[in-house]
């Protein structure tokens, strides 16, 4: 089974192997590389610096725009059953329920972010009874929920904003933007991304979004108590793509995210004073690092899970309000040790459509724990 980390959890997450094989992979993957190595992709060890392994980055795709990128306007997230995935929200993560017109809910992020849940999520096939079975469990040993939920776009707010010079500068780049406005207020265009995924360009800021205060209600009840928990950074996106180092040059030239360092299978790129997001190898066509390899094969783009960063962050009281719920909490300290101790500390967990929702102590003032 492959070392790759990323593909065990997600496989693993989803239900398709069991507890047992987990393990059985991950004793397999720790004889090879070292757990540190895990923490910073696929290229530790002896296979940094193989041709697989190429950490020289990619060209830019187009001149850069120059823009910059000022707002999460929000994520947008299909799934089975939306009003629940809502209310957990609402309770978990004391996000804002703003609206819910029976087709959708829009939260709020803190007062930095959006979240747009829709319905009609068509679950994949059920995995074979003994996966299933095996699949990890609660806070409390129960199954593991399917993942029933896909986030299939996201929508940036940009300065400066021209709606037509926007249009222009798109066109002049080869994309092909469809414009999206709301009322007088709210003006965007959708374009996509180098594997298709829809990326919406808008002119919202923390100045023109989000106004007033949210007061929606969704059809489902609280799924438990609420906690005293606030949500006040987007510790980073998993974004696994088809080569990621043509989407990392693409995010740079055109919404002037900064590159990381790229380690060989991801990059971690800094989106402004709004987060951050490792790109990283592991969509459809090309896993490999090198640029323009395995092109006849479908490309695709995914977000494997999410993390945000929250206040307070105690490890043992945040893990004792997660299993004090029902809910799963799987510690990840990036592979540096005891989460009391390590400088990265979070923990994993799923919401009731089954998407890996991780919950950290990053901040933007640490943005960079791992040094």
């Amino acid at each position: 089974m492959s070392a790759d980390l990323t593909t065990l959890f997600n496989e693993f997450d989803r239900g398709r192997i069991s507890r047992r094989q987990l393990l059985a992979a991950l004793g397999i993957a720790v004889a090879l590389r070292p757990a540190s190595a895990f923490a910073q992709g696929q290229c530790g060890g002896a296979r940094a610096g193989t041709p697989e392994c190429d950490p020289t980055p990619a060209k830019l795709p187009f001149e850069p725009t120059g823009w910059k990128t000022v707002l999460l306007d929000h994520f947008s997230c299909q799934v089975v059953d939306y009003p629940k995935e809502a209310a957990y929200y609402a309770a978990l993560m004391n996000w804002k329920i703003r609206s819910d017109d029976g087709k959708q809910a829009v939260l709020d992020i803190g007062d930095w972010g959006g979240l747009v849940l829709r319905g009609g999520f068509v679950a994949p096939p059920a995995p074979p009874a003994d996966a299933a079975a095996g699949g990890r469990g609660g806070g409390r040993g129960g199954p593991r929920a399917p993942r029933n939920a896909a986030f299939d776009s996201f929508c940036w707010g940009i300065e400066p904003w021209d709606a037509k010079k926007v249009e222009a500068e798109l066109r002049a780049r080869g994309l092909s933007p469809v414009a999206d406005n709301q009322g007088r207020d709210f003006q965007s265009f959708h374009v996509k991304d180098p594997d298709g995924f829809d990326l919406q360009i808008s002119n919202g800021s923390r100045k023109n979004r989000r106004q007033g205060a949210a007061s929606g209600k969704t059809s489902a009840p609280a799924p438990f108590a609420s906690t005293s928990w606030k949500t006040i950074w987007l510790d980073h996106i998993s974004f696994e793509v088809s080569n990621y180092k043509e989407t990392a040059a693409f995010y740079h030239a055109l919404l002037g995210w900064k590159l990381g360092t790229d380690e060989g299978s991801q990059n971690q790129c800094e989106i402004g004073d709004i987060g951050d997001i490792i790109i990283r190898r592991g969509g459809g066509g090309n896993r490999g690092a090198a640029p323009g390899a395995g092109t006849m094969m479908a490309r695709r783009a995914a977000m494997g899970h999410i993390a945000f960063g929250i206040t307070p962050f105690d490890p043992d009281a945040v893990k004792g309000e997660l299993e004090k719920r029902g809910l799963n909490a799987r510690e990840d300290t990036g592979g540096r040790g005891d989460i009391h101790t390590a400088a990265y500390k979070s923990y994993h967990t799923t919401t009731p459509n089954g998407f890996d929702l991780q919950i950290s102590a990053t901040t933007n003032a640490n943005r960079n724990p791992l040094g």
